[in-house]
């Protein structure tokens, strides 16, 4: 399955939670199965975005565990937009068919 997890920092984020994120992000690596496919950064410094590939959604959530204390963390499950095109193609015409 396929994720984005955003992250973005705490309201009372301050050095000193920066320099202890930083320091735990450069002890930290994925779980095991998770691939990691981009790390993004948005421009303002505020978060960011990852592309993870994962079979087991729990491995997902030890990873975003690991910062919970420093970020506000969201992980969706994706969907290719062609995959996403043809299911919502399909239920549109299952709709116009029920009537």
């Amino acid at each position: 399955m396929k994720y984005v997890v955003t992250w973005e920092v705490r309201a009372d984020f301050s050095q000193e939670m920066q320099d202890q994120a930083l320091q735990v992000f450069g002890k930290w690596s994925p779980a095991e199965g998770n691939d990691f496919r981009e790390f993004v950064g948005r421009v303002d410094g505020r978060g960011g975005f990852a592309f993870v590939e994962a079979a087991d959604p729990t491995s997902i959530l030890r990873d975003v565990a690991v910062f919970n204390a420093f970020f506000d963390m969201n992980a969706y499950p994706v969907v290719d937009v062609r995959e996403q095109t043809q299911v919502i193609s399909e239920a549109a015409e299952f709709r116009r068919s029920a009537g």
